[in-house]
């Protein structure tokens, strides 16, 4: 890995899969971050600052790229990027299309999602992102909408391929009819837009049923799997009946 694709500390994946309950396959796997040694998250970006931001940005991509293919993984790839670490998107992609040759992982299947703690400095530059990602063929994707900074502003602004509701919406959804009217709203608004939805933090048979009768249709959540490190775990198909 070149000098400056590399965060100062090792970080390793867990992968969670995103399921499609129509198609009762695997719509993709997410690349989750972890330390080297399976160390949470937040634990990891606890190291991140504006030194190394880019480097750590960068070794995700690799990192993520090469276990999907170490693993044999036949689904897309989501891969978490954070938008104020990307300086110029092509230099950017060109580490991905690297590591992608290097460990003979299709660049097709292939997603970038935006994930952001803090709010986007440059929006015209988060477009110039999106929009050259697309250029390339990969799908792109908000993360946690509804969420912090990812709102209606980033739906609005940006159109991405792929728009995934926040688990702060989907938890107790069954129940919460002012989730279920936002939800609704932002489904609706996705149609609109041409943008698929995918439901993130589903835990409870009673959150999944009350989704899909909205019509969603792809999931993510420990009702389905839980992350797995350094492995693709296996899906409990039962939760969909």
């Amino acid at each position: 890995m070149r000098e400056r694709n590399r965060p100062g500390f090792d970080i390793s994946m867990a992968f969670q899969p995103i399921v499609n309950a129509q198609a009762r396959d695997i719509f993709a796997h997410e690349a989750l971050v972890r330390g080297r040694s399976g160390e949470p998250a937040g634990q990891v970006f606890e190291k991140v600052n504006n030194r190394n931001r880019y480097g750590f940005d960068q070794a995700c991509r690799i990192k993520a790229i090469e276990w999907a293919s170490r693993l044999g993984m036949q689904s897309p790839l989501s891969i978490n990027f954070m938008p104020n670490a990307v300086y110029e998107p092509e230099r950017c992609i060109q580490t991905t299309l690297e590591a992608a040759e290097t460990h003979g992982f299709p660049t097709d299947r292939i997603i970038f999602e935006i994930t952001e703690g803090e709010r986007v400095e440059d929006p015209e530059h988060l477009d110039q992102i999106i929009r050259y990602y697309q250029a390339q063929g990969f799908l792109t994707a908000i993360d946690d909408f509804g969420a912090g900074y990812a709102g209606l502003s980033l739906l609005a602004d940006f159109r991405t391929d792929l728009v995934k509701l926040d688990m702060g919406l989907v938890r107790d959804i069954d129940r919460k009819s002012s989730r279920q009217a936002v939800v609704r709203a932002t489904l609706s608004a996705c149609e609109s837009l041409g943008i698929r939805a995918i439901a993130e933090g589903v835990e409870t048979p009673e959150e999944y049923e009350a989704l899909k009768s909205m019509g969603v249709s792809l999931f993510q959540g420990y009702l389905f799997a839980r992350p797995a490190f350094e492995a693709l775990p296996e899906v409990d198909w039962s939760a969909l009946d």
